[in-house]
């Protein structure tokens, strides 16, 4: 998946602008929830992610979470659990949570702009872009995991695994 590379003139752009830019020139689905928030769907190999960021004043921080759905088998929960710790600890930025009630997968992720820092356009693509490409990533492991079909180190070894050679 490839984002547009935008680099907007004018550093005091509102951030939620900027990914608003972004998802118009993207065509994705989106939805201006708040002037601080927004919410988007975001078509993948796997899946269609549902991918909100939000302003927090209060926190300093531009939010992001990356969600999907994820209908494991209550046996498959401890494995499931397991699975996204592995996953984690390959992850150096954000990190997978599972929300049993929603039935939902997210990855999180927070830039701190704490000291009245501003996101650039540059940040907020690379944020979008990584959410994606890491929930793609570990996707199928996951679903491997919930359908109580391997696992955790064999469907973590199968996705983390380098291909070596040409096709």
């Amino acid at each position: 998946m490839s984002i547009v590379e935008r680099d907007f003139d004018c550093e005091d752009i509102h951030p939620i602008d900027i990914v608003e830019t972004l998802a118009e020139e993207r065509e994705w689905d989106f939805d201006r929830i708040a002037d601080d928030q927004i919410a988007m769907a975001i078509e993948g190999g796997w899946s269609t992610y549902s991918v909100t960021l939000a302003l927090s004043q209060e926190d300093e921080s531009l939010r992001l979470i990356c969600a999907f759905e994820m209908d494991p088998d209550d046996k498959c929960l401890g494995e499931l659990y397991k699975s996204m710790g592995m996953a984690n600890d390959k992850c150096w930025s954000g990190a997978f949570t599972y929300w049993p009630e929603q039935r939902l997968m997210a990855y999180r992720y927070s830039l701190n702009l704490a000291g009245g820092a501003l996101a650039s356009s540059a940040q907020i693509n690379d944020m979008v872009r990584a959410a994606v490409a890491t929930s793609e990533c570990f996707y199928p492991a996951f679903q491997l995991v919930a359908g109580n079909s391997d696992s955790a180190e064999n469907a973590l070894g199968i996705v983390i695994s380098e291909a070596y050679g040409r096709a």
